[in-house]
């Protein structure tokens, strides 16, 4: 079963032999606000996923981190996350046993470009 957000409760499944525990997360993840939105014109030239992806990028965050933010798929996170290295707007750097994707400077300015409206 997909659970898109965290739950606020726990709660128990049993079903066809197969049980469940859910319970609310703590820390980092728990924030179930929704990713904010790519301004439109960063979404045209982008596409609105992989601009989400760039936004959030604000501060180091795993591929882990930016699957529950956003809400996509790891496979489609990681398509993103290669395609913004390739193209020199993000970086990466381990971090113990994670590795973190931050933006590069070009990937601020194009960023920081879309608030000066």
């Amino acid at each position: 079963m997909f659970v898109p957000v965290t739950p606020r409760q726990s709660w128990v499944c049993w079903e066809s032999g197969r049980y469940a525990v859910v319970y609310p997360c703590s820390g980092v993840l728990a924030d179930t606000g929704r990713a904010p939105a790519a301004p439109e014109a960063l979404r045209a030239l982008l596409g609105p996923a992989r601009a989400t992806v760039l936004v959030l990028l604000d501060r180091p965050k795993s591929t882990t981190h930016l699957v529950a933010l956003t809400g996509q798929g790891l496979g489609s996170v990681g398509r993103h996350l290669k395609v913004l290295l390739d193209a020199r707007l993000v970086q990466r750097r381990r971090a113990g046993r994670s590795v973190l994707y931050y933006r590069t400077a070009a990937g601020e300015v194009l960023v920081e470009a879309q608030g000066d409206g």
